[in-house]
């Protein structure tokens, strides 16, 4: 009997979780560091004040975006493992009923019913559980919950991109500091908009764009702040 060769296909869909929170570790990263030191640069605060400040909201994010990664996640995977506890129960006390639900699955996305009864069945004295979790509750190994793994992804990404930023504020002398921050932190964001479109198989100049315009903005309205308040407390 001929051995029936199969081909792995790799989809990008099974990125989605570490992909979510490295994009938004570094994104926040990059606009939440420069949005800071642009705010207390405007100030008119002195240069050691501006990097002590970028490197504790380095810190801080850090320490922020794992906690919340984690929280977040855990949550998902504990609503995971409590549909699942149901499912194993469901399937000791009904095995018949369960069958006759995974058959109308199977049936309603278009298998002749007695084909559809036929798949349920031996897909069902396979992996029960495994069958109804994926295509009854929709979680699959590939896409389950992984709160560590999210947790430290994030708050790696978020070093890394808070790091670029405070970086050029170390470098920079103050007469130049906050447009070279500024300039460079946009860029390092349109580069990360457009890497992450491109992991996810989006268009790479409108991620580029969306990134950068709310980047933009966020960072004109900290800085807006800093300045007026820097002035407040001058004038008084």
């Amino acid at each position: 009997m001929p051995v029936l060769q199969t081909r792995t296909e790799r989809h990008r869909t099974g990125r989605i979780g570490w992909l979510r929170a490295a994009v938004l570790g570094a994104n926040d990263g990059i606009l939440s560091t420069a949005s800071l030191v642009l705010g207390v640069a405007a100030s008119h605060a002195a240069h050691s004040s501006v990097v002590v400040a970028g490197v504790a909201g380095l810190v801080a994010g850090a320490m922020s975006m794992a906690a919340g990664e984690y929280v977040s996640v855990h949550s998902q995977k504990d609503t995971e493992q409590a549909d699942l506890k149901l499912e194993r129960a469901e399937l000791k006390s009904d095995i018949e009923g369960e069958r006759r639900e995974l058959t109308a699955i199977y049936a309603g996305r278009g298998l002749d019913p007695a084909l559809a009864k036929q798949v349920a069945g031996q897909l069902m004295a396979h992996d029960a559980l495994g069958a109804h979790a994926r295509d009854e509750l929709g979680i699959s190994p590939g896409l389950r919950a992984r709160p560590i793994q999210a947790a430290l992804a994030s708050a790696a990404s978020f070093v890394v991109g808070a790091a670029l930023p405070l970086a050029v504020t170390a470098m920079a002398p103050v007469s130049v500091l906050i447009v070279l921050v500024s300039g460079t932190s946009l860029l390092f964001l349109a580069l990360l908009g457009g890497l992450a479109a491109h992991a996810g198989g989006a268009g790479v100049i409108r991620g580029a764009m969306r990134v950068t315009f709310w980047g933009a903005l966020a960072m004109a309205v900290t800085s807006g702040v800093g300045a007026l308040f820097g002035t407040a407390i001058t004038g008084a």
